[in-house]
């Protein structure tokens, strides 16, 4: 009865969200802001706090050729990051997905064909998220706690959605979108995270862009001088734990 009902909502939400283009996560949000969500805890695009972690994002992978590659260079500077993963990818290339566990890193859901999520049917979304569960939960043994949409893109059925499904919505800090799927150039990548780098960003990168390894090379510059500026590269679930919530934010039980 009550799946029933929650599903009577959702499929209630997602009408009226179709009405509404989805909201881009690099954007302001268009009716409800941002400050709704993230006061709410639906959606976290930083993680406020006083301690110097830092959470590496990479979407679209795993890759057979970029992967293994960025995985040696996170290892070689005791970094740990979030891998959130397309479910086709993960059926391709399991063992990758198997040495990014191994290595300590976290793995993400980020849907399973990369649709862009504007104006699916709820069927299609939650098709989208099971079966990336399914694909990592066969690979590794274990079913992930975070969701990333593709491109960002949500809107109130996504949210409740992600949420019936045990899911944190984490997408990343605006200062800190590296646009290296475009292969802007290294320097490019360089300049944008090191020019912004804040206690608590979640930062967006890709291990997966084809024909590129501009995300590898920026790497190199990047960790290399975090580190000596003091900051600790962590899952995203760990960033979590370190965040200081601010008195104004609500706290909302589900």
């Amino acid at each position: 009865m009550l799946k029933n009902k929650l599903g009577a909502a959702l499929a209630i939400a997602l009408s009226a969200s179709l009405l509404t283009p989805a909201v881009e996560a690099s954007s302001p949000a268009q009716g409800k802001e941002r400050s709704y969500y993230e006061e709410r805890g639906d959606i976290v695009w930083e993680v406020p706090m006083s301690e110097k972690f830092i959470a590496l994002t990479f979407d679209d992978g795993p890759d057979e050729l970029q992967t293994p590659k960025i995985l040696e260079l996170l290892d070689k500077y005791q970094a740990k990051a979030t891998f959130f993963v397309v479910g086709d990818r993960v059926k391709r290339f399991p063992d990758i997905v198997r040495l990014e566990q191994a290595g300590g890193h976290e793995i993400g859901n980020h849907s399973y064909n990369h649709p862009s999520f504007h104006r699916l049917t709820l069927k299609t979304l939650t098709e989208e998220l099971a079966m990336t569960q399914e694909a990592i939960f066969e690979t590794t043994g274990s079913k992930p706690v975070l969701f990333r949409p593709p491109g960002g893109y949500y809107n109130e059925a996504i949210v409740e959605l992600t949420k019936h499904n045990d899911l944190k919505m984490i997408l990343w800090s605006w200062h800190q979108d590296t646009k290296d799927w475009a292969s802007p150039g290294v320097y490019k990548i360089v300049r944008k995270v090191l020019n912004n780098a804040r206690n608590g960003d979640i930062i967006l990168m890709h291990d997966y862009v084809h024909n590129s390894t501009q995300t590898l090379e920026a790497l190199k510059v990047i960790l290399p001088e975090l580190q000596s500026r003091g900051y600790r590269f962590v899952t995203v679930s760990e960033l979590l734990t370190h965040k200081v919530t601010p008195d104004h934010h609500i706290k909302v039980n589900h």
